[in-house]
Parts: structure tokens; C-alpha cells; sequence
């Protein structure tokens, strides 16, 4: 409770000091629990390796293909694996190795953009909301309520349809459709947090609302929208291989893991490969952002100290 008091207390050497010392005690204490939880958890490490090389596939892309993602080549069509072909050729010839590491890059930006969208828009739903409470939350609440009614992968084609069956519009569709998670996510912490003594203390000082909600009440709940946003995050990447699977997705040529899934659907038979290898990469992907946010939520969980 000390560190809250002296974040709203009138600004001196001495409680400038004593924030400063205890800012830097919990981060050190954060940082040990993050190395110790670590450390006994198999889960984590296998879940930062699998993002690491979901993340490395995508920035090095250029490097690690052996080939061009796009060019074709009819003489190898459906070729199997092979040493020059590590994974095998699509229909078009054309290599599925190069076209898994760079769709890493879609996954990657969709991921990033749409769970930055709903974290945006929906971290400040939540905050309005549970700060405010009365007629606004009860309005925003009902708001939240009917886009929760929508199954997600339904209400982002309805919202495709409408923008465009682009990878802009894909990215703010996914980012609406989990917007109304991060909104409920914040809602309640926020809702026991603005009774807590400190944000008494912040108004009486006389701070204005908004520094209030964003400076003291917002980073109280901060680590459940960290975890959410790891998990999300894992949900983007399966939601935009789910629309490219149906054509909503990114379009031809570029390479996204769920249209090369689609392709391989229909030569399962002949090129079994063809399917395969998309939908491990995609399993990859979802496995390590699940398993490296169930770790930050036992990094960030006090309870678990």
C-alpha cells in the first residue's frame, strides 16, 4: 500500500527517493519471480522457444527461405520433400518451406496489430467503464453484450463483409471481434481498484480523472492485460488463418498459413504435405503464445508467490 501513497503524495526529495527505491525493489522482485518461475516451469521455456522461432522465421525471413515464396516452377509440381525441397512443392511448384517462413510474417503483423487494436479500444472501455460505473457502464456493458452474442469467427467475416476482404481490414476486424474481452478484463479490477485508498488520496490532492484512471488506477490492472494479450494474440494468429482458409484472408500470392491449408485441402491425397506442414506451422505458433502466457499470468499472479 506504501508505494500507491507515495505515487499521490505531494512530490519531495525524501518521497521521491522512497518511490524510486520501491519502484526499483518490485521490479527487481518481479524480475526474480519471472527467472524462478522460469526455471521450474517446462511449459515457459517450450513456450518462449516456440515464439522465438515463430519470431525469428519472420524477421530473417528473407534469409532462412531457400527459395523464392512466390515463384512457381511447373517442372516440381507437388514435388515431395526432398533435399532440395525440405517440405515439398504446391500445386503451383512452388515451395512450402519458403512459403510457411514467410507467412510467419502475416501471422505476425496480424497478431500484433489486431491484439493492439482491441487492447486500445478495449482497455479504455473497461476503464470508462468500471471508473465511472451508473448509466455509462451500463451502456458500454449492453454495447459489449451484443458483440459477445456474435460467435467470433462469424461476426469477423460480418465485419469483412462490409470492409473488404483485405489484410488492412482483416486486422481491424479481429481487433472489434476481441475487443469486448479486454474491455470485460479490465472492468473488474477496475471496479475494486477505484475504492482503494489511493485513488481517494489522488482526488483529494486534486488530480484531474483522466490522471486519475491513467496514472494511478490503469497500471494497477495492467498484468491481466498482459496475460490476455499474450493469449489474444495466439487467437489472432488462428482467427486469420481461419479466414485465409475460407478466403477472407490475405490474398494471392502472399503466403498465409491458412490459404496454404486450403490449397493442400484439396490434394491431400496426392500431396499430403501440402497440408501438413501449413497446419503444424500454425500449431507452432498458437502452442507457444498459449504456453508463454500461461506463464505471465504465474509471473504476474501474486498469488502464486
Amino acid at each position: 500500500m506504501s508505494q500507491r501513497q507515495d505515487v499521490v503524495q505531494p512530490a519531495n526529495s525524501d518521497t521521491g527517493q522512497l518511490g524510486s527505491s520501491v519502484r526499483h525493489t518490485n521490479s527487481r522482485s518481479l524480475w526474480n519471480r519471472a527467472k524462478s518461475g522460469l526455471a521450474r516451469s517446462t511449459s515457459g521455456k517450450i513456450g518462449i522457444v516456440l515464439v522465438l522461432i515463430v519470431i525469428l522465421a519472420a524477421v530473417f525471413a528473407d534469409v532462412f527461405s531457400p527459395h523464392s515464396a512466390i515463384e512457381m516452377n511447373t517442372q516440381h509440381r507437388m514435388a515431395g520433400p526432398s533435399l532440395y525441397y525440405p517440405l515439398g512443392t504446391d500445386e503451383f511448384g512452388r515451395d512450402i518451406l519458403s512459403r510457411i517462413i514467410h507467412g510467419a510474417r502475416i501471422s505476425l503483423q496480424v497478431g500484433f496489430i489486431s491484439v493492439s487494436i482491441a487492447l486500445v479500444i478495449g482497455g479504455v472501455l473497461g476503464l470508462v467503464s468500471g471508473f465511472f460505473g451508473g448509466w455509462i457502464d451500463t451502456v458500454i456493458s449492453r454495447l459489449l453484450d451484443i458483440l459477445f452474442a456474435f460467435p467470433e469467427i462469424l461476426l469477423a467475416i460480418a465485419l469483412l463483409a462490409v470492409l473488404g476482404s483485405e489484410l488492412r481490414n482483416v486486422m481491424i476486424a479481429i481487433g472489434i471481434v476481441y475487443t469486448p474481452s479486454f474491455a470485460r478484463i479490465v472492468r473488474g479490477p477496475v471496479l475494486s481498484a477505484k475504492k482503494q485508498e489511493y485513488v481517494e488520496a489522488s482526488r483529494v490532492i486534486g488530480a484531474s480523472t483522466g490522471r486519475t484512471m491513467f496514472k494511478h488506477v490503469l497500471p494497477n490492472v495492467a498484468a491481466p492485460l498482459i496475460v490476455q494479450s499474450t493469449i489474444a494474440f495466439s487467437f489472432a494468429i488462428l482467427t486469420e488463418a481461419a479466414l485465409s482458409f475460407l478466403g477472407l484472408g490475405a490474398q494471392p500470392p502472399d503466403p498465409s498459413w491458412g490459404s496454404m491449408l486450403a490449397g493442400g485441402r484439396r490434394f491431400v491425397e496426392q500431396a499430403p504435405w501440402m497440408a501438413i506442414f501449413p497446419g503444424f506451422a500454425i500449431m507452432i505458433a498458437v502452442l507457444g503464445f498459449n504456453l508463454m502466457g500461461d506463464w505471465l499470468r504465474d509471473v504476474l499472479d501474486p498469488r502464486t508467490t
